[in-house]
């Protein structure tokens, strides 16, 4: 009986140790931010005539879950959304799911929490975030990149409501089916899609930048891969599968794509949860923004639109800093 007491003491405290792991650790993965001057009107510097296709924008991906559930899978920013712009942040990877009639942040099938205890996040709260931050920050844009994570709606009941939302409030919106010049946008949220335009939306259904999902392989020289829709070339590398040496190859590769051709858009990830079916991404954002701080960039090389996890100042600086 005694031996049987202590082997369920054994199992408890081996159990305590784990959940401490998976619900208590996240708390700790915080990227150190140390606030840049100017890195909330970066954009504002800028040539109007420059198309969003030619700058060199930080993002943040899956930047919803500053607080999300079960973190240490799921956790890829250390901010909130109205932290992040202010940090440089200009292109959101935006996660959606619905629930009785709104629109939720997700990542995968956890959901994205106002705070840490917090209720549900929705999209009501982003949408003022980011209205507030181009109220006052009339010079920069958002590129707000939309995904249906998840959910058994139709692509089409999904964006009729996503609809709903943006004509609550159009003045700070720009709907558009190509790739719009600056000037055009400032001041606004410009709507990227990764669906079809199920709907029949038109030009309000956003810029389609939809890809081919992106998870590891085994022949890790994959790294870019091109989609053409509607006239507009978008190159991608969101390698989410790679360790972090691969990743880095597959990274750099990617400020390769398309160089020379303005007209193209560039979107390279920096983010990825390693080779596991349930990885960290704080263990590998860490060393891999590490690494993009380091990295010595030509000083005309555009780097196109860069998506990391836990972005900081320092980490959207070294990005938006090839404009200028």
């Amino acid at each position: 009986m005694k031996k049987l007491l202590k082997i369920l003491i054994g199992l408890l405290l081996v159990l305590a140790c784990l959940a401490a792991f998976v619900f208590i650790y996240p708390f700790f993965e915080n990227a150190r931010n140390e606030e840049i001057k100017g890195s909330a009107d970066w954009m504002n510097k800028l040539d109007g005539e420059l198309m969003l296709s030619e700058i060199s924008v930080p993002g943040a991906h899956d930047c919803a879950t500053e607080n999300v559930q079960l973190a240490l899978f799921s956790k890829c920013q250390s901010q909130s959304i109205a932290e992040l712009l202010d940090s440089g942040v200009r292109y959101l990877d935006i996660r959606l799911g619905i629930n009785d009639g709104k629109m939720q942040l997700m990542h995968g099938f956890t959901l994205c929490k106002e705070s840490a205890f917090g209720d549900t996040l929705y999209l009501d709260s982003v949408l003022d975030a980011c209205y507030d931050f181009l109220d006052v920050h009339r010079g920069e844009t958002v590129i707000f990149v939309v995904k249906q994570e998840h959910g058994s709606e139709s692509v089409a009941e999904f964006q009729t409501l996503l609809n709903e939302y943006i004509e609550a409030s159009p003045e700070h919106w720009l709907l558009t089916d190509s790739i719009p010049k600056l000037d055009d946008c400032r001041g606004k949220l410009v709507l990227f899609r990764r669906y079809a335009d199920m709907a029949d939306l038109g030009r309000a259904a956003g810029v389609n930048i939809s890809w081919v999902d992106q998870p590891g392989s085994a022949d890790t020289s994959l790294n870019v891969e091109e989609n053409r829709t509607n006239g507009i070339s978008v190159l991608v590398q969101d390698r989410y599968e790679y360790g972090v040496s691969d990743k880095w190859e597959a990274f750099t590769a990617g400020l390769d794509m398309g160089a020379y051709d303005d007209t193209a858009v560039r979107i390279n990830f920096l983010s990825t949860k390693g080779t596991l079916a349930y990885g960290n991404p704080y263990y590998f954002a860490v060393r891999l923004n590490r690494m993009l701080l380091k990295e010595a960039f030509a000083a005309d090389q555009s780097l196109g639109w860069v998506v990391c996890d836990f972005c900081t100042s320092q980490l959207c600086e070294k990005i938006y800093s090839q404009n200028f």
